[in-house]
């Protein structure tokens, strides 16, 4: 793991993040390094928690060789787990996964967990949590783990841009979803989208730019986005390659008061 390249210092911290009451944006160089108990010899990214305002945490795990969960983890909260590289092992329910980049997993609230990685690579893991939000006479999602290679892409609304649901959110028993949106060079939404959901965004590859609110900002593979519900949305897709993130949303539930 090779230290993070520090800014000479200056007048003025000239940065690409932002932190507003309806959305934040967070390069990975931005992002200080946290410690949880019973982590190891991983570098812990924080992107999310309820501090931001968000019903769920999210978080990048770097995890070096040898390093990971020294033990399994039961913090009752549900869990998605998706390897952007390298390889992890996954004890869930007693049995242990081997999983590599694009593998993902779902860890029903109440189950213990165990992500490690037992090789001499560096693998980085997006975790995903929050309380289960139950309804009433829908029994509650199985523990699932599976590939983005077995996920059909679909194709909406335009040409050229495409969605492959990871997690089936037209069922009930799933309180969130999570996406993997892509777009070919120049696609763009097809209108400025205003919704209830609040999101998670990582940004797997490429580069593009984001209208969050009335500000616009340009991202590429690494950074984080958060947007509160009803923030208006709009991305527009740049560079030479595709533009890929990896999307968290609510989905679902009715309201509370």
């Amino acid at each position: 793991m090779t230290k993070r390249q520090i800014q000479p210092p200056g007048v003025f911290a000239h940065h690409r993040a932002a932190v507003t009451t309806h959305y934040a944006v967070m390069p990975p160089e931005g992002i200080l390094e946290s410690r949880i108990p019973g982590i190891e010899k991983t570098t812990i990214s924080v992107q999310a928690t309820p501090g931001l305002g968000a019903k769920f945490a999210q978080l990048l795990l770097q995890i070096q060789g040898g390093g990971g969960m020294t033990a399994v983890r039961n913090d009752g909260m549900q869990a998605f787990f998706y390897v952007v590289s390298g390889n992890v092992s996954l004890e869930l329910e007693g049995k242990t996964h081997e999983l590599k980049a694009g593998s993902f997993a779902y860890a029903p609230a109440g189950t213990g967990v165990r992500v490690y990685n037992p090789g001499a690579d560096e693998a980085r893991v997006v975790w995903i949590k929050k309380p289960y939000e139950r309804l009433d006479g829908v029994e509650a999602p199985a523990a699932l783990v599976s590939h983005e290679q077995d996920v059909e892409k679909v194709n909406k609304h335009t040409k050229g841009r495409t969605w492959q649901h990871l997690l089936p959110d037209e069922n009930p028993a799933f309180d969130f979803a999570i996406n993997i949106l892509s777009f070919e060079p120049g696609n763009y939404f097809p209108m400025v989208e205003t919704h209830v959901m609040e999101h998670g965004l990582y940004m797997l590859e490429g580069q593009g730019m984001y209208l969050l609110q009335n500000d616009w900002h340009e991202c590429w593979a690494e950074d984080f986005i958060y947007m509160a519900p009803f923030c208006p949305q709009f991305f527009y897709a740049t560079g030479w390659s595709k533009a890929t993130y990896l999307l968290y949303k609510n989905v679902n539930r009715d309201f509370t008061f």
